[in-house]
């Protein structure tokens, strides 16, 4: 059984280092209600804290003090860690609204 995770965690991780399958990865984890930071976590952590750190131009250690629950990434580091993925922040109206009557 534990070959069987370890396999399927490798092939993660692979597919993982393909910016549009990370990019899906992301949206889908973000639409099952995962917040940004966890869901950063776990695609950096499965692609390589070193690896991402230098696609994303940042050191190390401030990659792993970003995706740390108990740390409060600023909005341009979320942005430089969501660009190696083709992602950006952005605002949208939670629910379309009705036009008003005049």
């Amino acid at each position: 059984m534990t070959k069987r995770s370890r396999d399927w965690n490798e092939g993660l991780a692979q597919d993982l280092r393909q910016p549009e399958f990370a990019r899906e990865f992301v949206l889908a984890l973000l639409d099952e209600g995962f917040a940004l930071q966890a869901a950063l976590a776990k695609v950096i952590r499965a692609y390589g804290v070193k690896e991402f750190a230098g696609k994303a131009k940042m050191p190390s250690p401030n990659v792993l003090r970003s995706i740390d629950g108990r740390h409060n990434p600023t909005q341009k580091t979320l942005e430089q860690l969501l660009k190696p993925l083709g992602l950006r922040l952005t605002v949208a109206p939670a629910v379309r609204r009705r036009p008003r009557a005049a």
